[in-house]
């Protein structure tokens, strides 16, 4: 997908929750992240000319930091996020700079997905398609996702989780297998 056609499913994504025009672009502030994070990835990724290229992404340096001190939501452009990604409130979003995420997935506000581990487990989540991850939840750790995966606000998931997968709890586990539709 290009860069204009991401920023399009985010903000369908956004639009599908309510919202008009207005208050997505100028009022939403999970939308400017995201929005300010595809244009930041695009610069990490496809500009070659060595000048262009430091000068820009310096200029998105600035602009994600910005929108981090005005959003509350940090979105390296190193992180790779697929398709119609959707933060619904306002703070306290944290993204490490080496996660994965994929397609069609939903973050609420105080969520972590970060680095945690020893050793050779010392990593950070690669997270599947059609997520949903829950207020103030915190995922953490070299650990796979699978899809169509819910995980409760508050919890703390440290293991990979299967497909359809509901998870609860600190320690976050599985209390059901009903998965994600509905919530996405």
């Amino acid at each position: 997908m290009t860069v204009f056609q991401l920023i399009n499913s985010d903000y369908k994504k956004h639009k599908k929750y309510g919202g008009s025009f207005g208050s997505i672009v100028f009022f939403t502030q999970g939308f400017w992240a995201a929005f300010q994070y595809r244009i930041a990835y695009f610069v990490y990724k496809k500009v070659q000319i060595p000048v262009l290229r430091q000068l820009l992404r310096f200029c998105c340096l600035l602009w994600q930091k910005i929108i981090e001190i005005a959003t509350g939501i940090s979105i390296p452009a190193s992180a790779v996020i697929g398709h119609s990604f959707y933060i619904g409130h306002f703070g306290g979003v944290i993204i490490n700079s080496e996660s994965i995420i994929g397609n069609n997935c939903n973050v609420a506000q105080g969520v972590t997905i970060g680095i945690s581990g020893e050793d050779s487990k010392r990593g950070v989540p690669e997270i599947g398609d059609n997520v949903f991850i829950g207020v103030n939840a915190v995922v953490v750790g070299k650990i796979l996702i699978g899809n169509n995966v819910v995980i409760g606000a508050c919890s703390m998931v440290n293991s990979s989780i299967e497909d359809d997968a509901v998870v609860l709890g600190v320690p976050g586990i599985v209390i059901s297998t009903k998965g994600s539709k509905g919530y996405i």
